[in-house]
């Protein structure tokens, strides 16, 4: 790394070198962040969904075990019932007239009615819980298959992280380094243009005449600006701060 002077005492050439040495920096950072490439992401997606098929399974199991305490209730409700209608039966032979006879009649018939739709809940709740197992099932073997796929992307992920990680951290240790001596405005406006930038270049050199980002040519007077070092120059097109091709080759 150049050696800089604090921020307040540097001229306009220390300042562009900065801010030209910062950049290839965060531009190394880049390109290892882009040897990962989406696999962060992928992987980030995949534990999203991961998480979400495990809800999904614990809610239906869950579910299929409410279900299966309904049908044990309405099973003992129909043993409840054909006690009753047990009872009643026994009641009638011992019935004094028609009037009690009718009464206790009524009764066996509203329990076999009750019986007759605990049976038809029992039908429904069985059904719903094969429908259910179903779609455990289903969601069980696609889970294994996104946990599969997990352990595959974070071992490539892992292993592209251990190789670079030492570096990433030492060029994130000089970026900071040379931020600090960047004054507070130049810093924030590198890092707008930067962020603005789709390939994250916010000071470029001129080739050929023309801006090493936007690739739109510039004036002869701008160039001879940008060459004298004396001001910060920034391309009319994309904003992007100016130096000449002679730094670049200093930096090499």
């Amino acid at each position: 790394m150049a050696k800089v002077k604090e921020n307040t005492d540097l001229t306009v050439e220390e300042k562009l070198k900065a801010l030209f040495e910062l950049q290839m920096i965060d531009s190394k950072i880049d390109n290892i962040k882009r040897l990962r490439g989406e696999l962060p992401l992928e992987v980030q997606d995949l534990e999203d969904e991961i998480e979400g098929l495990q809800t999904r399974v614990q809610n239906f199991e869950d579910d299929v075990v409410k279900l299966e305490e309904y049908i044990t209730n309405k099973k003992n409700e129909i043993k409840e019932s054909q006690a009753s209608i047990k009872k009643y039966t026994e009641q009638q032979n011992n019935v004094r007239n028609n009037r009690e006879f009718d009464s206790l009649s009524k009764e066996i018939e509203f329990q076999t009615l009750e019986i007759e739709l605990y049976e038809k809940r029992i039908k429904e709740y069985t059904v719903k819980i094969e429908e259910k197992k179903v779609v455990i099932e289903e969601s069980r073997g696609v889970l294994e298959d996104r946990t599969d796929d997990l352990e595959t992307k974070k071992s490539e992920l892992d292993s592209i992280t251990s190789e670079t990680q030492k570096e990433e951290e030492g060029l994130e240790k000089k970026s900071l380094a040379i931020q600090e001596v960047i004054e507070d405005r130049l810093r924030n406006a590198y890092k707008k243009i930067r962020g603005n930038a789709r390939n994250g270049l916010a000071v470029v050199p001129v080739h050929r005449d023309a801006c090493g980002g936007c690739f739109n040519k510039i004036p002869p007077q701008r160039q001879l600006d940008v060459r004298l070092r004396k001001k910060i120059i920034v391309c009319e097109y994309c904003g992007r701060i100016f130096v000449d091709s002679d730094m670049e080759k200093e930096f090499k």
